[in-house]
C-alpha cells in the first residue's frame, strides 16, 4: 500500500505468528474508523475533531503515554554509531531534531485525565504539578553502568492504587535488552511496554498513547492482544513509525 492510499489518518492492524518466544510483527494500514479498531493518528492528539476533546469521559481504559519531558532532548546525540570494548558494532542511529523544550499544557493533562481511567505517564516526574498524587510510581531501571555518563533510571507516574514497581531492561546507548532500531530520540524499548502490560492493563482494555513517537507501544500492545488509539503529530516520525510496524521487528516477550 503506498502513502498516498495510507493518507494522514490511518487504522493499524497487525497479524502475529508466535515462534516459540518470538513475535514475528506485520503491520497493514487501512481505513477503516470503527472505534473498536486500532486508531493511529498523524494528528495533533489535541485536536478538537479528532482528538482528546472529541472522546468522552472514561473512554479508555488505560493511558500509556510519553509526552514531551520540556529537556530538549531531541537535540542530544543526534547522529552516533560510537562503539565500547565489549559492543563492537552498534546500531547506528540518526534522528530529526525536533523540540522537547516545553512539556504538554495543563488542557492535556486535564483531557487526559478525563478521557481514559487510568494512566502511566512517562516522564511525569518533570511536571508532579500537573498530575494527582500516587504511590504506585514506576522505575525503569535501565541497568547502567554507574561509570557511564548516562541516566540509570527513568520515572513514570502510575495512577494504580498499588506499591511502586521497578522493570529492568537493559537500554544504555547500544547496550539493549534486545538490539531494536532506534528511529526516535526517546525510544523505548518494546518489552518494556509488554512489561507495563503485563503488570497493569486487563484483557479487553482499551488503551490511549498521545505521544506514539517509535511506535514501541504500538508494537507492544499488538503482540499482547490490546486495541488502541494512537497519535503522532510529526508527519517524519508518523511515517517511521508506520514503517517499522510494516516491516516487522523481532521482540522476545520478557
Amino acid at each position: 500500500m503506498d502513502e498516498a492510499a495510507i493518507a494522514s489518518r490511518v487504522t493499524i492492524t497487525t497479524g502475529i505468528k508466535p515462534i516459540f518466544i518470538i513475535h514475528f510483527l506485520r503491520a497493514t494500514a487501512s481505513v477503516n474508523n470503527n472505534q473498536m479498531q486500532n486508531k493511529f493518528l498523524n494528528i495533533d492528539c489535541m485536536d478538537e475533531r479528532e482528538g482528546l476533546p472529541s472522546y468522552p469521559d472514561n473512554f479508555f481504559d488505560l493511558a500509556i503515554v510519553d509526552p514531551p519531558y520540556g529537556i530538549n532532548v531531541g537535540s542530544q546525540r543526534i547522529n552516533s554509531s560510537r562503539a565500547t570494548k565489549k559492543w563492537k558494532n552498534p546500531t547506528e542511529y540518526k534522528y530529526k531534531i525536533f523540540d522537547d523544550s516545553n512539556i504538554p499544557d495543563d488542557k492535556y493533562f486535564n483531557e487526559l485525565l478525563r478521557v481514559s481511567k487510568n494512566q502511566i505517564i512517562w516522564g511525569a516526574n518533570y511536571f508532579t504539578d500537573k498530575i494527582p498524587p500516587s504511590k504506585g510510581w514506576i522505575v525503569w531501571d535501565k541497568k547502567v553502568n554507574p561509570k557511564e555518563h548516562l541516566s540509570m533510571f527513568e520515572l513514570a507516574y502510575s495512577s494504580f492504587d498499588v506499591r511502586g514497581k521497578i522493570a529492568r531492561f537493559l537500554w544504555a546507548g547500544f547496550k539493549k535488552c534486545i538490539q531494536e532500531k532506534r528511529i526516535h530520540p526517546t525510544q523505548k524499548p518494546v518489552a518494556l511496554y509488554q512489561w507495563l502490560i503485563t503488570e497493569y492493563a486487563k484483557p479487553g482494555d482499551l488503551i490511549l498513547d498521545t505521544h506514539v513517537g517509535s511506535a514501541s507501544s504500538l508494537i507492544a500492545f499488538e503482540s499482547m492482544g490490546f486495541n488502541y488509539h494512537a497519535f503522532e503529530i510529526d508527519e517524519d516520525y508518523y511515517k517511521a513509525a508506520l514503517e517499522r510496524m510494516r516491516a516487522g521487528i523481532q521482540t522476545a516477550i520478557f
